[in-house]
């Protein structure tokens, strides 16, 4: 019979240093943990700056199988950094992990969401994130595949580049870029872009800003994050935030300037990334879940997660099946969909507000979109 599973939540530095030995060998030997916020480095550095952060130690017979990083809020229980983090799940030896049920089940929180969690489950919906695997060939032989194809894409992008040079003047691309101003630039765009599409402005709440500073200013071997960016003549036109470790290089904040759109800045920003990235040994560049129309044409694999919101058994389990019914009646069948667009927008509320005011006005934004939601579901029908 095999020994019950244990469990004991401590702070990150309260993980000794071989604890943090383990750690880095169960992400090594594990093909899964492969993105970067899987390393040790990430867990680190955010665990010192998002509030009520906290790691679970599994343990099995007296022996440690595995780590969960994660926050509270309120009752809820989050992977750590979230909404800043698209990929979590136990650090643990390959087929050693416990499934998110047992995780949740072992926490004992009234809740606990997770929007990307890799490993077994039982329970959540099966998603997908999308990356380009360049062969080992590099860049040229990737975007000639891709150019044959899909040539007509490629060519309209070609022309979008040679459009923007002859607006602006010659195109310069950098990589590996650590400025903290432009950062802050970056930021700026993003919050300017959240405001303009009536998304909850994650960068309001002050910690999720010094997480992008902390990490671009760590100093680590084989971890790290930095921006690239493009310039046409003296202008910037686009950015990118990114999170890099090993092999893999994850595209994570991107902004342009919007009266450009018409050039594809942004796409152009990212092609020269992916090309500047694989002379200096990137191989796999992850792009995120799928939604925006142009990944379709760069990536060539994927990796499937699962998205889950585990409520403990009781009251918060029923209402949540009442409001389907609600919303389906009110939205004309289109409930379970409309839910689950405001439970990803509630979620990253949650997460980045601390304070139950806070996260009080989120839940009335939150509520506004989902009316708008049933109200155009209305109209349509």
């Amino acid at each position: 019979m095999a020994a019950e599973l244990q469990i004991e939540v401590v702070k990150a530095d309260q993980l000794t240093v071989a604890d943090r030995v383990l750690w880095r060998a169960m992400v090594e030997a594990n093909p899964d943990l492969a993105s970067p916020y899987f390393r040790w480095e990430f867990t680190e550095i955010a665990a010192r700056i998002s509030p009520d952060a906290a790691v679970a130690i599994l343990s099995q017979g007296g022996k440690t199988i595995g780590y969960f990083p994660h926050q509270r809020r309120g009752s809820a229980i989050q992977p750590l950094g979230a909404p800043m983090n698209d990929y979590h799940g136990v650090i643990a030896m390959p087929g050693e992990a416990p499934s998110l049920a047992t995780v949740a089940q072992l926490l004992n929180a009234p809740r606990l969401n997770v929007s990307a969690w890799v490993g077994p489950s039982g329970v959540g919906e099966l998603r997908e994130t999308l990356m380009t695997v360049t062969p080992e060939e590099g860049y040229d032989a990737w975007y000639a595949e891709r150019r044959t194809t899909w040539g007509k894409y490629f060519k309209d992008k070609e022309r979008a580049r040679r459009s923007l040079e002859t607006e602006l003047g010659p195109i310069r691309v950098e990589r590996g870029i650590r400025d903290p101003e432009l950062l802050d630039v970056l930021i700026q765009l993003k919050r300017d872009q959240y405001a303009r599409t009536n998304r909850h402005d994650i960068f309001a709440c002050g910690w999720t800003r010094d997480l992008l500073h902390a990490l671009m200013a760590s100093e680590h071997e084989d971890f790290g994050a930095s921006m690239a960016a493009l310039w046409a003549g003296d202008r910037l036109t686009a950015i990118e935030y990114s999170l890099h470790a090993g092999d893999r290089y994850h595209f994570w904040f991107p902004a342009y300037v919007p009266e450009l759109a018409r050039c594809s800045p942004g796409i152009l920003l990212t092609m020269d990334t992916m090309r500047l990235g694989c002379a200096a040994g990137f191989r796999v560049f992850d792009f995120g879940f799928g939604g925006e129309g142009y990944k379709k044409y760069f990536c060539n694999a994927t990796q499937s997660v699962r998205e889950a919101v585990i409520l403990r058994p009781g009251v918060g389990a029923m209402l949540s099946d009442a409001a389907v019914g609600l919303l389906n009646s009110a939205g004309n069948g289109k409930g379970e969909r409309i839910r689950t667009s405001v439970r990803r927008r509630w979620a990253a509320i949650e997460a980045c507000e601390v304070t139950p005011a806070n996260r009080l006005m989120g839940a009335v934004a939150a509520a506004g979109a989902a009316m708008k939601k049933v109200s155009g579901a209305r109209h349509a029908a």
